[in-house]
């Protein structure tokens, strides 16, 4: 038996062991930098959003409180303040309205006023009050041939009719394509 040809091959396995052990072990110094790396950039992240939400909650406070103070100012007029002018109306739009008809609204016919009703905006200050993503999302519940529609001018469009702002609404309604600016 030749013994060189056993011991070349059992040294040469103990090197590439010896070899990868030690490689292994430097690498292994590198993912400890990297790991400690990531965990800081991990940190800052999470510090980072933290600040974001107490930003959005600051935001969102001052918005309620804005929204409170129009609301408030928008109160003066209530609901019972205002009289309702069908000549006026009829004269402006050119057709008999009566009160609280939601069809007045560019962009909502009878069914959509059907929905409406049903979920309780009977009124043309009702709906004037109603936020869009209410109003769509009663929209969404009739289906998707309601959930189409894009009621953001609707709103809108009822205070003025509310108000009695005829010719104002008239106007806005001929640059209206479908109740959507």
């Amino acid at each position: 038996m030749n013994i060189p040809c056993i011991l070349i091959p059992i040294l040469v396995g103990l090197i590439c062991g010896i070899l990868g052990y030690l490689l292994g072990k430097m690498n292994s110094k590198n993912d400890d930098s990297l790991t400690a790396s990531l965990q800081a950039d991990l940190d800052a992240c999470k510090a980072n959003t933290k600040n974001l939400n107490a930003r959005i909650i600051s935001l969102e406070t001052d918005l309620a409180a804005k929204a409170k103070v129009a609301s408030q100012s928008f109160a003066a007029t209530a609901p019972s303040d205002i009289v309702f002018d069908s000549e006026l109306a009829a004269s402006a739009l050119g057709k008999k309205i009566k009160e609280n008809d939601l069809k007045i609204v560019e962009g909502i016919g009878p069914k959509i006023e059907a929905l409406f009703n049903e979920a309780g905006i009977k009124t043309w200050y009702e709906l004037s009050q109603a936020s869009t993503e209410k109003l769509q999302s009663i929209l969404d519940t009739g289906g998707e041939n309601y959930a189409i529609h894009n009621p953001s001018t609707w709103p809108k469009q009822a205070l003025m009719a509310y108000q009695g702002k005829w010719k104002e609404l008239k106007d806005w309604q001929d640059s209206l394509l479908g109740g959507k600016e």
